[in-house]
């Protein structure tokens, strides 16, 4: 079994990437498995320690917009979004260049790419000469990492180092957008809300409808805890399972018929960014509990609400069908 070791040693960080070897890396967002996306030896190590689907492509994550046309075609809207929102919590989908090995889009000609805002990720990017594809830094299908011990507790052996940027400030992952004929193309909600996009585009953002994933976390089941986990209306749910151990995930209020204990409130003060933030902090806490059930609100389908609902919905999914 492989020692894993949590710290701060950029050098080390490089070495190992050079090495086609794996980095668990700090964003904004979640914690990344990272790993050269220019070498197909290392892009499938991450998906064999991962234990994730070969068709579920991954994100590209460059130091600068510059480097982003050496790997992918951007059209003038895109960069227009990329000058606006890059670095920080935002994807764009590109139609890719050949330079992209195939088993990082999964096939698609298409590839995502963005900018993290974490400094000390920034600064192991521009030391690199290759980007870093790099999923969230979890076995397939839990809950995403939001700090360095989330990403001990799930990979602890299987890979060598962890670099420690502290606790992500977003603490979702990024929002996946794509131009395509003038129209604004959502892949994926995430940590930049879809009014801010919308504002600065000046027109409505379209849902993609696409059966085959083209960017990550499209499956239905996804970010998932070992506790069943039902999202809805608290109160009715609580009286049909009152009879099990429950926690109950609540944005700000909290529930009279169930001890204070037990009810994880993610924002007091009613903030729907705060709320993000402690999202997977809160899940994983919870999975640690041995609670029988897992209540969850929804959330203000706003703002950062979208994302929340979003991955608290694909979260039940496994445990419902």
């Amino acid at each position: 079994m492989i020692d894993t070791i949590i710290g701060t040693d950029l050098s080390y960080a490089v070495s190992l990437l050079k090495q086609n070897e794996l980095v668990a890396i700090p964003t904004e967002t979640v914690y990344g498995l990272a790993a050269n996306a220019l070498e197909t030896e290392a892009v499938i190590k991450i998906f064999e320690t991962k234990n994730r689907p070969f068709f579920n492509p991954l994100i590209l994550h460059v130091s600068s917009i510059n480097e982003i046309d050496n790997y992918a075609y951007l059209n003038e809207m895109s960069l227009k979004l990329a000058n606006f929102f890059m670095p920080g919590p935002f994807t764009l989908l590109l139609n890719k260049k050949e330079i992209v090995p195939d088993l990082v889009t999964a096939g698609s000609s298409k590839v995502a790419i963005r900018i993290p805002n974490h400094p000390l990720t920034k600064e192991l990017l521009s030391k690199l000469k290759f980007p870093l594809a790099a999923p969230s830094a979890n076995p397939f299908g839990y809950v995403s990492p939001v700090s360095a011990s989330h990403v001990l507790q799930g990979l602890n052996g299987k890979i060598k180092y962890i670099l420690d940027g502290g606790i992500c400030n977003v603490g979702i992952e990024s929002t996946i957008i794509e131009i395509e004929n003038d129209n604004v193309i959502i892949h994926r909600v995430g940590g930049l809300a879809i009014e801010v996009i919308e504002s600065v585009i000046g027109k409505k953002i379209i849902y993609a409808n696409n059966n085959k994933p083209q960017t990550s976390g499209q499956l239905k089941s996804h970010y998932a805890t070992n506790t069943d986990l039902i999202q809805g209306n608290i109160d009715e749910l609580f009286i049909e399972n009152r009879n099990k151990k429950i926690a109950v995930i609540t944005f700000k209020k909290l529930y009279s018929q169930l001890d204070f204990a037990h009810q994880f409130v993610l924002s007091k003060s009613g903030d729907i960014n705060e709320a993000a933030k402690n999202l997977f902090s809160a899940m994983r806490k919870i999975d640690e509990l041995n609670y029988d059930l897992i209540l969850a609100e929804v959330f203000p389908n706003l703002g950062l609400g979208i994302a929340i609902n979003d991955r608290l919905s694909r979260a039940q999914f496994i445990n419902k069908d």
